[in-house]
C-alpha cells in the first residue's frame, strides 16, 4: 500500500500530543485533512502540520482518506466511528472505546463488516519502559510477580460545563477516562481476574460530577493482585506516573517521570533501561499502520478494550452496591460478544 491518507477528526488538546509525532511517519502515512466542529480549532491544527485541507465535517473529508484518527469527546465515538467503519475506513479511536457495553459491541461488529483496522488508542501499552517490563515479568526475569501496583498523580481541572466534568458525556469520572489505561495494563501484566473493589470521591475535584480520585484492587488468578490509584487532584506528588512489580526475587519499578525502569534486588537497585520522558504515541501510530499494511490484528483491538472497561462498569456496579465485584470470565483472553 503507498501511504496512508488520514484525517484527524478533533483538534483539541490531545489532538495536539498526538499530531506532534505524525513527521516521524513520513512515507507511511500521512494527515491530510484536520476535522473539528470549530474551524479555528482545524484550521490551527492545519496550520501546524502543514495539512491542506480543514472541514467542520467529518463525512466530508471521508471519500478521500483511507483512515481517520478520532480523537473527540467520549459520548461522540460510537456514532462517529460507527459512521467511519460503514464508510470502509481504518480507525484509530482514542480511549475508551465508547461509554456503554452495547456500544462498544455495535462497533466491534461493524468492523468485522467492513473487514477494517478497528485499534484503541491505549498508548501505555507501547511505551518502551512498559513493553520491557512486560517482557521481563513474563519470562520471570526477578521471579514470579504477585503484586502489581500502579499510580498516577496529577492535577487535571475543567472549566463549568466541559464535557469532561459529566458523567453522562465522559462516560463515568477518572478511573473510566484515565484509569481505562492502567486496568488495561493490570489485565495484560496479571492475566485473569476474579474478583476487584472500588472506590471513588470527588472530594478535591469538585469540578467532577463522579470520582476525581480513584483506587482499585483485583484479585487475579494464582493469587496475583492488582492495585491502581489515580487522581485529577493531586497538588504534590512524590510518585508521579510509576508501576511497582514485586516478584518473589525482586522488585522492578518503571518510573515513568525519571524515563527509568529499575530493579531492586536486596536493597541494590540497577537501572535497566532508559527512556525519555514523553508518551511515545508514535509507536502506537507505526502499530497501526502496520495492521492497515500488513494484516495485522491490533494489541488494542475492540475485543480486548471493551474487556478491561466492562471490569470498570463491574467494579462501578460493586461500589455502588457495596459488594465485591465478580470479574471472572473478563480476562483480555476470554472475550465473549
Amino acid at each position: 500500500m503507498s501511504e496512508i491518507r488520514m484525517a484527524l477528526v478533533g483538534c483539541g488538546g490531545m489532538a495536539k500530543s498526538h499530531a506532534a509525532v505524525m513527521e516521524k511517519l513520513q512515507g507511511k502515512l500521512s494527515i491530510v485533512a484536520a476535522v473539528d466542529i470549530d474551524l479555528q480549532k482545524a484550521e490551527a491544527m492545519a496550520a501546524a502540520l502543514g495539512i491542506g485541507r480543514v472541514a467542520t465535517d467529518y463525512r466530508e473529508v471521508l471519500p478521500d482518506v483511507d483512515a481517520v484518527f478520532l480523537v473527540l469527546p467520549h459520548h461522540l465515538h460510537h456514532p462517529v466511528a460507527m459512521d467511519c467503519l460503514a464508510a470502509g475506513k481504518h480507525v484509530l479511536l482514542e480511549k475508551p472505546m465508547a461509554n456503554s457495553e452495547k456500544e462498544c459491541l455495535e462497533l466491534i461488529e461493524a468492523q468485522k463488516k467492513a473487514r477494517k483496522v478497528l485499534m484503541i488508542a491505549y498508548c501505555m501499552r507501547f511505551h518502551p519502559l512498559v513493553v520491557r517490563l512486560k517482557e521481563l515479568l513474563d519470562k520471570k526475569a526477578y521471579g514470579d510477580v504477585f503484586q502489581v501496583s500502579i499510580w498516577t498523580e496529577q492535577l487535571t481541572i475543567y472549566p463549568p460545563g466541559h464535557w469532561a466534568s459529566s458523567a453522562k458525556t465522559l462516560g463515568g469520572g477518572q478511573l473510566f477516562s484515565h484509569g481505562c489505561h492502567y486496568i488495561d495494563l493490570l489485565l495484560w501484566f496479571l492475566g485473569r481476574p476474579l474478583s476487584g473493589t472500588h472506590v471513588g470521591t470527588n472530594c478535591g475535584t469538585p469540578w467532577m460530577e463522579k470520582e476525581g480520585t480513584s483506587n482499585v484492587t483485583i484479585e487475579f488468578e494464582g493469587g496475583k493482585l492488582g492495585y491502581h490509584f489515580g487522581t485529577w487532584g493531586a497538588r504534590g506528588t512524590r510518585l508521579g506516573y510509576s508501576i511497582h512489580a514485586h516478584c518473589t526475587e525482586g522488585m522492578l519499578e518503571a518510573n515513568f517521570r525519571a524515563g527509568k525502569l529499575i530493579a531492586i534486588v536486596k536493597g541494590e537497585e540497577q537501572v535497566l533501561y532508559e527512556a525519555e520522558r514523553g508518551k511515545y504515541t508514535n509507536f502506537e501510530m507505526e502499530h497501526f499502520v502496520e495492521c492497515i499494511t500488513e494484516g495485522k490484528e491490533p494489541l488494542t483491538d475492540g475485543p480486548g478494550s471493551l474487556q478491561g472497561l466492562r471490569v470498570i462498569w463491574k467494579l462501578y456496579e460493586a461500589e455502588q452496591n457495596h459488594t465485591v465485584a465478580d470479574l471472572r470470565g473478563l480476562g483480555l483472553d476470554e472475550f465473549q460478544g
